[in-house]
């Protein structure tokens, strides 16, 4: 549980501001997953739930479409396994947006996660979404 986990992923075609709105509007982030139970804010110090419970946390900090850290922790950690804590930081490139990532405490498995639970559903999303 103690793995970090650095990854930056660049997204052509988009913007930071879409990329950032994608992590904080739940209609948007229920729309990547398929998942009908997204409770999610743009505001520092609301808890959220995503992929129907399966994932709960906390915003710790919001920099609107630059920055989010978050605590998380998935519903079947062992309840002496830490809050994992994520940061993603959104920059616009001259071919598109990047997310830099790191993302501490997490488990194993996480580093397959995040391209198929987020980066490939948010370029099929943005394929459909352009602008």
């Amino acid at each position: 549980m103690n793995k970090v986990i650095e990854q930056k992923v660049l997204f052509k075609g988009s913007t930071a501001e879409q990329l950032f709105d994608i992590f904080v509007n739940p209609k948007k982030h229920s729309e990547i997953h398929g998942s009908s139970e997204t409770t999610i804010s743009s505001r520092a110090g609301r808890r959220f739930s995503l992929l129907n419970g399966n994932l709960k946390g906390k915003n710790l900090l919001i920099v609107p479409n630059r920055m989010i850290v978050q605590t998380w922790r998935g519903n079947v950690w062992r309840k002496e396994d830490p809050d994992s804590i994520l940061s993603l930081v959104f920059t616009n490139t001259l071919k598109g947006a990047q997310i830099d990532l790191v993302h501490s405490f997490t488990p194993d498995q996480f580093v397959e996660l995040w391209e198929q639970v987020y980066w490939q559903p948010i370029r099929e999303y943005l394929k459909r979404n352009p602008g």
